[in-house]
């Protein structure tokens, strides 16, 4: 996942959010506010000329100034151990955003680029600017200026009603916690290494199993107890439900009354302006020629597996709570992969190390890391990216990787500091944080990564690059600043290598021996990739199904529609669970976007097909991918920028081959 947020100016050593109080976040975000709008006064103020300089330029630089403040003054919402601390940057968040629509529905401001487009110089802009014109004139003809003076101010009050409500319902997942409490023969099925970390509870002395990630997949594919992965599940999908369901549903009703302010018949319609699909009929259109393929795909899945279950308990009708269990224990007996042992050759540290060897390798960069960071915890990490030819820095990056709480509780790339063309000529190299949640190092072992959680890495760093490679003139269109259904496909692409037995082999060893992963185990985990892919797509087809409904007109019944889109994973619903309460990207930047997981993933397959016919680690292939794709940003079209990688139209057959199906192209 990528979530947009801003800049921050690298601070000194240890400096600044160590000494973070809640008063300096409030301050600092008067501060920036009263900078941003200093700017934009100057802009709309009269001008004998416009010019790019005076107009264009100061809307940039007013987007690096939030961008900072975002960065300084509300990323540590997502990430500090201090509660006060996160809730005034909650608080900040939801000021510098709301200052931000304040901008783009002001009339001055709509008139000072008007004019400036009507200028010989605006219709002789070229490449990135003129795609900069191009996009400031749709954020202001979205923000209701071709509209009725009241209409317009409806739709803005209703847009800044959606900023807080999109905060305080992600604000509600991360401030939660819960947990089952297990004997030690309760945990049967799992190993002592993971039992032995677990804490305890103080007044029954049980093992506290939590909903954080590191317990949460362990627990639910390897517990025996078929009632206590039930009860775990469930508490996992009862997240924040009382107070986000109400959320939810306000939010769907105000964007549709947007929608139908702007003509469109549903949100998805107007949300997908922005996005490649362009419109609704062509996601539905997507999963339409992949649902019947995946879906006989998936019955067979769970037909085997429920011939397992039924040996087990004498049922065969598989429960939610099951399939993950039962697809762990087919790949121990199939394929002779524990999940458990596998992890053994991955710890973190070799993993990071091989990550930033494949990478180097490929992309013509360096790593090193920085001693002495200023950082928000100890666990948290901070590198440097050079390029391998010139040796110039190019990007900073941090990495916080385990859990804590009150911490953002998912995976994702936080963009912080903008790949820009300063106003004195100079260049500002971008800085993100990359913020997730894996297996956590004891006093005994380090950091040992199960191979999904490998993966999720991989995926996140894919983002990581985008960012931190890009080198575009404006802020605008800085690293994933691009099409939300394509932002997808550079973290996609990435997922393939840790599949890949020649690439895993280079850095899996041993975390005690040292010795290099066995080659049989190595070829058993990749003949299981494809192992109940067929209910894995399907999941993740709910989920953009779900998207899709729930803005998919007015009136919609959100009971109704999660009910229903159980039919498309083959599994009943969990009954008493509500999964929309918990679902972020519904309400951080992915509605009637969700589809863009798996549209990007075709993308991505097809752009490592052209790796797959050079060399995987093919380092001119990976130039050619850097310049064309990554260093691009959001400068050109997702689509242009696929053609001018590939040479070709981008094509589905790589993904269809990977999924062991066959579609529509």
């Amino acid at each position: 996942m990528n979530v947009a947020l801003g800049s921050l100016p690298l601070p000194p050593p240890m400096s600044y959010y160590q000494t973070l109080t809640p008063a300096k976040i409030e301050a600092g975000t008067d501060r920036a506010i009263a900078d941003a709008l200093a700017v934009l006064d100057e802009l709309v103020a009269p001008k004998n000329q416009r010019t790019f300089e005076n107009t264009m330029k100061p809307l940039d630089r007013i987007a690096d100034i939030l961008a900072h403040a975002t960065t300084k003054y509300s990323f540590p919402g997502y990430v500090h151990s201090d509660k006060d601390i996160r809730s005034a940057a909650k608080t900040s968040e939801e000021v510098q955003t709301k200052f931000g629509v304040d901008m783009v529905f002001r009339d001055d401001l709509n008139t000072a680029v008007k004019e400036y487009a009507e200028t010989e110089e605006a219709r002789s802009l070229q490449g990135e600017k003129a795609r900069f014109l191009e996009f400031s004139l749709r954020d202001l003809r979205r923000a209701g200026h071709t509209l009725d003076p009241a209409t317009r101010a409806a739709v803005k009050e209703k847009t800044e009603r959606l900023v807080e409500l999109s905060i305080r319902y992600q604000q509600n997942i991360d401030e939660w916690n819960d947990w089952i409490l297990c004997t030690r023969e309760d945990l049967d099925g799992l190993p002592d290494s993971f039992i032995d970390a677990l804490d305890t509870d103080e007044d029954s002395g049980k093992y506290k199993v939590t909903i954080a990630y590191p317990h949460l997949i362990p627990f639910t594919e390897n517990a025996t107890r078929r009632d206590l992965r039930e009860e775990l599940r469930f508490k996992f999908l009862t997240v924040a439900v009382e107070d986000n369901k109400k959320i939810l549903d306000e939010a769907v009703r105000l964007r549709q009354q947007i929608a139908e302010a702007f003509g469109h018949p549903t949100w998805a319609h107007h949300r997908l302006d922005e996005r490649m699909a362009k419109d609704p009929a062509r996601v539905k259109a997507f999963y339409a020629d992949l649902v019947d393929p995946l879906t006989a795909k998936g019955r067979q899945e769970v037909a085997a597996i429920s011939e397992l279950l039924e040996a087990d308990t004498g049922e065969t009708r598989v429960q939610p709570w099951d399939w993950s269990y039962y697809d762990t224990q087919q790949r121990k007996t199939d394929y002779g992969v524990d999940n458990f042992e596998v992890a053994k050759y991955f710890p973190l540290p070799q993993v990071l190390d091989g990550m930033f060897e494949l990478t180097s390798e490929m992309f013509g960069i360096t790593f090193h890391e920085i001693e002495d960071p200023d950082v928000w915890h100890e666990d948290v990490q901070m590198f440097a990216i050079n390029d391998a030819a010139t040796r110039k820095e190019l990007s900073h990056f941090y990495l916080d990787l385990f859990p804590r709480e009150g911490k953002y509780g998912h995976a994702a790339e936080f963009p912080m500091i903008l790949s820009r063309l300063l106003e004195d000529g100079s260049y500002q190299n971008p800085l993100c944080a990359m913020v997730a949640n894996f297996t956590k190092p004891t006093k005994d072992t380090p950091s040992l990564l199960q191979h999904g959680e490998v993966e999720t890495f991989f995926h996140e760093f894919g983002h990581v690059l985008h960012q931190n490679l890009g080198r575009t003139e404006l802020a605008r269109f800085a690293g994933t600043n691009t099409e939300r259904d394509f932002v997808e496909a550079p973290s996609q692409i990435m997922q393939h290598w840790i599949w890949r037995s020649d690439v895993l082999k280079r850095f899996a060893r041993h975390y005690e021996t040292g010795v290099p992963i066995p080659d049989e185990l190595v070829d058993q985990l990749v003949a299981a990739r494809q192992l109940n892919k067929g209910l894995h797509q399907l999941k993740q087809m709910q989920y953009g199904w779900w998207d899709q409904e729930i803005h998919g007109g007015p009136d919609r019944d959100l009971d109704a529609i999660q009910k229903d889109g159980a039919r498309i994973s083959l599994l009943a619903p969990h009954e008493g669970t509500y999964p929309l309460a918990s679902f972020g990207h519904l309400m951080g930047g992915y509605d009637a976007s969700y589809y863009g997981y798996m549209w990007s993933e075709v993308f991505g397959d097809d752009m490592f097909s052209k790796f797959e016919q050079a060399g995987v680690t093919n380092p001119e292939v990976g130039m050619a991918y850097r310049e064309a794709v990554l260093a691009k940003g959001g400068t050109v079209d997702g689509g242009q920028l696929l053609r001018d990688f590939l040479g070709r139209e981008p094509n589905s057959e790589a993904f269809l081959r990977k999924l062991g199906i066959s579609g529509t192209q």
